[in-house]
């Protein structure tokens, strides 16, 4: 498990995290997301020990990374896919990681194959591999020493549509190995299939703690599509439902979306009117709305939130 306690992070007068205490299990994949400057990789470094927590604290297994005596036996992480000496090929890297935690020299060739990264890529030097290569390399490094805690900080950087189901089906594999599986991304769509347990931080603060399926139903953007012949009958039934604290939107001559009520009840309150329908489809919510709705104050770059004054093309 990775057991994090009122871990707070201050850059001057900057809190980069701000008291986080959250508990990352074995046996599920859990996505660790955030708006760009919430805090993830500064907290990832607390956990692997390259930062100091200001306050609180960040333990693998119940021990400070530095209190590991093989660390990478316990475990594994991808936090910069170009940490690699550009001179040095992907298999001497690997090995002197290698050695340097006590691992036999037989598992880098384990670990190559098992990434996809065959003789001729194993042995191009760091400065020669591309985005995606170095990903799969720095993946290998992380499953070196076989730990049973795993962090990955956008994994899928770089990779192709087969390298990012591949990554997929990886980290779901470990976790249900048992293993503790913590993966950063900006890639809602990814997470939503992959993550089991979502962690949402912003401005350095816990937003939420839940399974991702919860996350997902308790988004605001969850709606009903209702649809009835009887365009006139929509507009009462439009009435009521917003006098039941829904929100209403027309979409079109025959249709309304209705956020805030679940389907039984637009459908129940469409009985009480005598209200026709045609359609009445609960629509969830993506990971991506979801998200949206829950880090809304926390965005510290937003682009988009006025109108751009429009360019005026003069006649000549």
């Amino acid at each position: 498990m990775i057991t994090l306690r009122g871990l707070t992070k201050r850059f001057g007068a900057t809190t980069a995290v701000d008291d986080l205490t959250v508990d990352v299990t074995p046996g599920r994949v859990t996505g660790f997301l955030g708006p760009n400057g919430a805090g993830k990789s500064t907290t990832m470094r607390m956990i692997l020990g390259l930062d100091r927590p200001t306050a609180g604290r960040a333990l693998v297994a119940g021990r400070a990374y530095r209190e590991l005596r093989h660390p990478l036996h316990t475990v594994g992480a991808l936090l910069d896919a170009g940490a690699i000496h550009p001179a040095r090929s992907g298999r001497a890297h690997l090995l002197a990681t290698a050695r340097s935690n006590g691992i036999p020299a037989r598992r880098v060739e384990e670990v190559l194959g098992l990434v996809g990264l065959d003789d001729r890529a194993a042995a191009k030097p760091g400065r020669a591999l591309s985005l995606g290569m170095g990903q799969r390399l720095g993946i290998a490094g992380a499953l070196l020493g076989d730990p049973p805690v795993l962090l990955f900080d956008e994994p899928v950087n770089g990779l192709d549509p087969d390298g990012v189901r591949w990554i997929r089906q990886l980290t779901r594999s470990l976790a249900a190995q048992g293993r503790t599986v913590l993966v950063s991304s900006h890639l809602m769509s990814e997470m939503q299939q992959t993550a089991d347990h979502l962690v949402v931080i912003g401005r350095g603060r816990l937003i939420t703690d839940a399974p991702t399926a919860e996350v997902i139903a308790g988004s605001s953007a969850a709606s009903v599509r209702v649809r009835s012949p009887r365009p006139g009958d929509l507009t009462a039934l439009a009435e009521r439902l917003s006098a039941d604290a829904a929100t209403v939107t027309v979409d079109g001559p025959d249709a309304l979306t209705v956020t805030g009520l679940t389907a039984e009840r637009v459908g129940d309150l469409a009985h009480e009117l005598g209200v026709r329908l045609h359609e009445l489809t609960p629509v969830t919510a993506s990971l991506e709305q979801a998200f949206m709705a829950l880090t809304d104050g926390s965005v510290e770059y937003a682009a988009g939130r006025t109108s751009p004054t429009p360019h005026r093309i003069e006649a000549r």
